[in-house]
């Protein structure tokens, strides 16, 4: 925002976070939006970046309790959950190998939890102070990873990520403050399929395995077909 005001100080924006939302609220001129699944509806949308859903804990948790080495192993920790009744049923690890590409899977159902709390701040704050080990969004974590207050628990294993857009409502005169800050939305995320939060970490993630496929397409693209 610091940056933003300094292109544009005569803009005076309202921002208003009452938490990750999937679909366009129309009151206002740009809603961002965090999903899983295709967008849907009457709106116009821009790709900013993906974020993945990361297991992480303190240097301190790890040191008490030690490093679970496997997603079987998080039944003997302490773990923060959001209240999400999918979670409840179960979650799927995906192990990545170093091209990004799964390589095992792993079903395991979450033992009760140390704490259920749908404030990802409050989750982030006890994670922080060691309450256990908790799965975050990498936006909210990336600069704790970097500083080594939170490291990543099971790095070689991915749950699930969202796509982050910036939508606005369909409309037939768009104002030029409205235009301005979309553009720099995307320029600032990098409006790509990536996670730029784990890639500044220095962590992989999923944009790892879409280059490796990007280029064994490109390789069987130029590879002559047999016979020809």
């Amino acid at each position: 925002m610091a940056r933003f005001h300094a292109l544009y100080p005569l803009v005076s924006v309202e921002l208003v976070a009452p938490g990750p939302v999937d679909t366009l609220d129309e009151s206002f001129d740009i809603t961002v939006i965090s999903t899983r699944s295709p967008l849907q509806g009457d709106f116009i949308a821009r790709k900013l970046a993906r974020t993945e859903v990361i297991l992480c804990a303190s240097p301190e948790y790890l040191g008490r309790r030690g490093k679970p080495q496997h997603p079987s192993d998080l039944k003997q920790h302490d773990v923060m959950l959001p209240p999400i009744h999918e979670l409840t049923r179960g979650v799927t690890f995906e192990r990545c190998g170093a091209d990004g590409l799964t390589t095992e899977s792993f079903f395991a159902i979450p033992s009760r939890p140390v704490m259920t709390t749908s404030s990802v701040d409050t989750k982030y704050a006890c994670a922080l102070h060691g309450l256990g080990v908790a799965g975050l969004p990498s936006f909210v974590v990336g600069d704790a990873l970097m500083e080594g207050a939170l490291e990543r628990v099971l790095p070689q294993w991915r749950i699930y990520s969202y796509q982050l857009w910036a939508a606005m409502p369909t409309r037939k005169f768009v104002p030029a403050r409205t235009r301005a800050f979309m553009d720099f939305l995307v320029e600032i995320f990098g409006g790509k399929d990536e996670d730029p939060w784990l890639t500044a970490a220095g962590c992989p993630s999923y944009r790892a395995a879409q280059e490796f496929l990007a280029a064994q397409a490109a390789k069987a693209a130029a590879t002559p077909a047999e016979g020809d």
